[in-house]
């Protein structure tokens, strides 16, 4: 079965909003793991507006599922601009004290409301690829945020990715529209290719309780979905363990 990630995100900025460390992101990270989730995912930024660094490390204390870190390898060291909030240490030191399961390199900037597309590998390939190399030695599996570019999935298997994260925006975009099957062609091709070179598939952004079962049964060998935005507004609809069961049974 496709294995469920909750992102933790929008938990942290919740409570990011009050001065306060209610709600717990351990603690709904631990009712996450008992309701059936696969893993954990968290994706801390230099203005740590939602998950923080301090997250990571006691996620990473606590939890026996599989932690998935995702961010951008590039961000530096960042003073907190926050009473009683650390600095941000850079996000690959982050990496090296927490030594994760997976670790998602996304090209990300704090100016973006959220991750909106893929590595150019073109333009980043030998920058990634020391990064890449640094992290497998940690013993951390590597995967990149990918746009469904044929071309772009066969660079990251070349840089010495493990996996590739679809980035699935313009899949969620077009679900029920006229460019539905269009688009999720693009997305079908792009696991073929991942398949034919050897990349594990991971997918996230933007999907929920309506597309996810058509994009799980469409795309080939599909090991991994993220999901966190969607995610909260469901739990707060339905209940967290009956929202972590509805997406599981997506997955099945």
């Amino acid at each position: 079965m496709t294995a469920l990630s909750i992102n933790l995100n929008k938990i942290a900025l919740i409570r990011n909003s009050r001065d306060t460390e209610y709600p717990s992101v351990a603690i709904h990270a631990a009712r996450c793991i008992a309701s059936g989730a696969n893993g954990i995912t968290v994706h801390p930024r230099p203005d740590q507006r939602h998950i923080r660094a301090d997250d990571c490390y006691e996620l990473a204390s606590m939890i026996e599922v599989e932690f998935n870190i995702e961010g951008n390898p590039f961000a530096p060291a960042t003073k907190s601009a926050r009473p009683g909030v650390s600095d941000y240490p850079g996000f690959m030191e982050i990496i090296r004290l927490t030594k994760p399961a997976q670790c998602t390199l996304v090209p990300d900037t704090n100016s973006q409301l959220t991750s909106d597309h893929g590595f150019d590998l073109q333009q980043d390939g030998d920058r990634l690829a020391p990064i890449i190399a640094e992290l497998k030695n940690l013993g951390v599996r590597v995967s990149l945020f990918m746009d469904p570019s044929p071309t772009q999935i066969r660079l990251a298997k070349d840089i010495g990715a493990d996996r590739i994260e679809l980035y699935t925006g313009p899949y969620a975009e077009s679900f029920g529209s006229q460019h539905q099957d269009n688009i999720l062609n693009q997305f079908i091709e792009a696991s073929d290719v991942a398949y034919e070179v050897g990349l594990g598939l991971n997918a996230g952004h933007d999907l929920n309780l309506h597309n996810l079962f058509l994009f799980k049964n469409s795309v080939r060998n599909l090991l991994e979905v993220s999901i966190g935005h969607a995610f909260t507004i469901d739990a707060i609809e339905m209940g967290l363990d009956n929202c972590i069961k509805s997406y599981l049974s997506c997955l099945r």
